[in-house]
């Protein structure tokens, strides 16, 4: 009886991801926590097409060839949600784990280090040949409760820095 009871339900299972069901709900983009302690939003206009700042932006093992802020980047696997990378931003070690990847539109990843958590998600908009980049990220965890007010002014002043090194690299 549980033989059948298991079959049943893989069968389900197999049913609802395959008329996407549960398909449909994993392509949003997970949303920043908007009551973390540390958060920010910022967006700027780059003079170039969604498909380049895409090209830019979602090369993960060549960003530290254009973002100085960002070391020993590796992408492990393919670009596409779930896939894992590390890198070093800030002097801190990072694992990420991709959650969104939407074709020249959404970007986005988890990230934990120092018993921090944080979520990080890329908008790319055309407005009239040009693209606009809206980044937005949430902090939480022990040390951004304690250290609140500066991890916000670093997180805000390096968001800006890598707005204008991204502008700065598809704009060549």
């Amino acid at each position: 009886m549980k033989i059948i009871s298991k079959s049943i339900l893989l069968t389900t299972i197999s049913l609802i991801i395959s008329t996407g069901l549960i398909a449909q709900n994993k392509s949003k983009m997970k949303q920043i926590n908007s009551n973390a302690p540390v958060k920010c939003s910022k967006t700027i206009l780059i003079n170039a097409s969604p498909e380049k700042v895409w090209s830019v932006l979602t090369n993960i093992n060549n960003w530290a060839n254009w973002q100085p802020e960002i070391s020993k980047v590796q992408l492990f696997g393919e670009l596409k949600p779930e896939s894992n990378f590390n890198w070093k931003t800030g002097g801190a070690k990072i694992h990420s784990t991709l959650h969104t990847v939407e074709l020249n539109k959404n970007f986005g990843w988890t990230g934990k280090t120092f018993g921090m958590y944080a979520i990080h998600n890329w908008t790319l908009t055309e407005v009239n040949g040009q693209t606009k980049v809206s980044v937005d990220e949430s902090m939480e965890g022990f040390f951004a409760k304690l250290f609140k007010k500066s991890f916000n002014k670093n997180l805000e002043k390096g968001m800006q820095n890598w707005l204008e090194f991204l502008k700065k690299e598809c704009e060549k």
